[in-house]
């Protein structure tokens, strides 16, 4: 069997949850089939079963269009080039809309079997209208384009099932599979290093409150600054915090945490997307690692936080709910969502939400030790890359076997 698997991110260029899902996803696939892996990027690898091409957006568009929307052409153009040479292709399988249509075309060119995996739903983003301006009705259209028309649509959580069924009431859900992300058990362990802190201006010695995300409205970061306000003066905060969706929300986030400062000085940001290797050392070490998303149709970044053994807080939302277990791996912040933009209703109070349990562990580490045991726990009984690959190929070869008996 030969999978076409595409995505907008591939190492070395990968910036969120959805890429890092592909990188191991493509590898541990490798094992057993043959895997084709298309991209943005100048990409380009032969390795045994894996096989990477990149391709970038023509040229005409990235160079010749100005506006938000340029991003939304850019898709499309490179999904028509991504399309062109599919030869012995059993299955395609598209990750994010940014590839949805090439998937779409494929299943219309070659005849084969359309996969598609949902890591967040374009109607639940409607923040993303700053992001891509006009171009988040394109992204909309190609996103429901592909849904409506895909053979298998993989959610990464049962949260993620239920959204689907909302945002698209037409979708059939016999055609909906829940396969859980998953982690490198053997990558992501807790270690005793602390040279990425040490080059990072993060004190060892001193208890810190991690994050780790894009900044974007989604990841939620500028709720976590917030709710510095009700944390003790003292207290460490990391940010590791890279890649604005906008110069807008990255000037307003600046606005936030120097505001912050001024009666909260030990607040470490990191403006950039660290290594895997140096974000392993930052979970290793924090006391607490916060994810405040307003939006998470899964939150991979929970899961390697609990594979290095690190307590979390985190926002009761989508996917999270089936990844941290309040009281037993961390807690769970409830919040009154705005149905429209995902976004809390009240700001202020979801602040000091988040503030609460965070100070809690604070004042008791053997809690955040048995947090951090039982997420680790968790992790390897549920959520191992090996157990997520093979529900997959079972998906792929069922696809198969139907399509053939109804040749």
């Amino acid at each position: 069997m030969r999978v076409g698997l595409f995505t907008r991110e591939f190492p070395p260029q990968v910036y969120g949850g959805a890429g890092v899902h592909v990188d191991y996803l493509s590898r541990e696939l490798a094992r057993e089939i043959e895997v084709e892996v298309h991209c943005w990027g100048p990409q380009h690898s032969d390795d045994g079963n894996l096989v990477v091409r990149g391709a970038e957006p023509w040229a005409e568009i990235t160079h010749g269009t100005q506006g938000k929307f340029k991003g939304a052409l850019e898709a499309l153009s490179l999904n028509l080039t991504q399309v062109k040479a599919l030869e012995g292709v059993d299955v395609v399988h598209t990750h994010t809309w940014y590839v949805s249509m090439a998937g779409f075309l494929a299943k219309k060119l070659y005849g084969v079997p359309f996969v598609l995996t949902t890591h967040s739903l374009e109607p639940l983003r409607a923040w993303k209208a700053e992001q891509l301006g006009s171009g988040y009705a394109m992204s909309s259209w190609m996103e429901r384009t592909a849904i409506l028309d895909a053979d298998a649509i993989i959610a990464v959580s049962q949260g993620t099932k239920a959204d689907i069924l909302k945002a698209y009431p037409d979708v059939n859900p016999a055609r909906i599979h829940v396969i859980y992300n998953g982690i490198d058990l053997a990558e992501y362990q807790k270690t005793p290093d602390t040279q990425a802190l040490i080059d990072y201006g993060v004190n060892p010695a001193l208890p810190y409150v991690l994050f780790v995300g894009r900044i974007t409205r989604q990841k939620g970061v500028t709720h976590l600054v917030d709710a510095i306000g009700h944390l003790p003066p003292q207290t460490q905060v990391v940010l590791c915090a890279g890649a604005p969706d906008t110069p807008e929300i990255a000037a307003e986030l600046r606005d936030k945490v120097e505001a912050a400062r001024r009666h909260h000085p030990n607040i470490v940001w990191i403006e950039k997307m660290v290594t895997k290797q140096e974000a392993i050392q930052l979970y290793s070490n924090a006391q607490i690692f916060c994810c405040p998303s307003v939006y998470e149709p899964f939150g991979i970044i929970n899961l390697e936080a609990m594979a290095c053994r690190a307590p979390v807080v985190a926002s009761a939302t989508g996917g999270i709910k089936e990844v941290v277990v309040d009281g037993e791996t961390g807690y769970l912040v409830p919040f009154d969502q705005d149905p429209v933009t995902s976004f809390p209703r009240d700001p202020a109070q979801f602040a000091r939400d988040l503030a609460a349990p965070i100070n809690q562990l604070l004042q008791d580490p053997e809690k955040c030790r048995r947090f951090g045991d039982a997420g680790r726990k968790r992790v390897e009984d549920i959520f191992s890359w090996t157990a997520i690959a093979h529900q997959t190929i079972a998906l792929y070869k069922s696809l198969l076997e139907h399509r053939k008996a109804g040749a």
